[in-house]
């Protein structure tokens, strides 16, 4: 065998390591990753939409498993809570539908993967009736005179883009 061949080889399989190392960190299962957005893999400029709820989205990646189903998987920066926070329940079920809408198959299930542990969510239709029910409630939101704060976080507040003319902030 050539050192060429050999050179080639180990490159091959030097690839192969890193992509595996860099699949497992993300949480991204098995399967061929058709589109992500944090530019790990490939950069991915097309924004997921469903006309019927004006919702627009970028899952971080989604994956085709074997099975030929489509998964889609958010990566979050922080530790794990016991379970995952409503707000990423709520925004992993929207990629979810917007797969559905997008693709014409309904994915089983999604991942949240945060930074070290992995939850999969079953993508019921109890799941997707809080999702259009909240999208519901947002709505009615945009044309109201006033909408309560609704959480005692201070954080929460402290990092709010409304806090400067918000008469119930906390921060």
């Amino acid at each position: 065998m050539s050192a060429l061949a050999l050179t080639l080889i180990l490159l091959a399989l030097a690839a192969w390591l890193y992509a595996s190392g860099l699949r497992q960190r993300t949480g991204v299962p098995a399967g061929d990753i058709l589109y992500s957005d944090t530019g790990a893999w490939f950069a991915n400029d097309k924004t997921l939409y469903a006309a019927d709820l004006h919702l627009a989205g970028k899952p971080d990646y989604l994956v085709r498993q074997p099975d030929g189903s489509l998964v889609p998987v958010e990566v979050k920066s922080g530790k794990a809570p016991r379970q995952p926070y409503d707000s990423n329940m709520a925004q992993l079920a929207a990629y979810c539908y917007l797969v559905e809408v997008n693709y014409g198959a309904r994915p089983p299930y999604g991942i949240i993967q945060y930074q070290d542990r992995a939850f999969e969510v079953e993508y019921t239709a109890e799941l997707e009736d809080t999702l259009l029910d909240t999208i519901a409630l947002m709505r009615e939101d945009l044309y109201a005179s006033h909408v309560s704060r609704q959480h005692n976080e201070w954080s929460r507040c402290a990092h709010c883009g409304h806090r400067s003319h918000c008469e119930e902030s906390l921060a």
